[in-house]
């Protein structure tokens, strides 16, 4: 009689993605804190030591802006035609006064 190992198997658990706040209870100044830490960028980093925007693509399209020395700050909430329209207007220098 042929005796069969029962083969072991262990797997580790898979990482728990982090709870997503509910797009209805997402405010444009909200502390950023709330919307986790998971999933900020620096798009918009440069040779400031550090001191730059960070944003996070909400799951219902908005972004959410904040200042990446105050993580804990208020959160910036934009549509996504707002952001869209902040970019192209910076593209064609209708911000450029504000480097002057």
């Amino acid at each position: 009689m042929n005796h069969v190992k029962p083969l072991s198997l262990s797997l580790s658990p898979l990482p728990v993605p982090p709870p997503r706040v509910r797009t209805e209870m997402i405010y444009n100044g909200m502390p950023a804190r709330e919307l986790g830490s998971e999933g900020w960028h620096k798009p918009w980093s440069g040779g400031n030591g550090g001191n730059c925007l960070e944003a996070m693509k909400l799951d219902d399209g908005r972004i959410a802006v904040r200042q990446s020395t105050d993580p804990d700050g208020p959160a910036l909430i934009y549509t996504s035609a707002e952001m869209t329209a902040f970019i192209e207007g910076a593209k064609a220098g209708e911000a450029d006064f504000l480097l002057s």
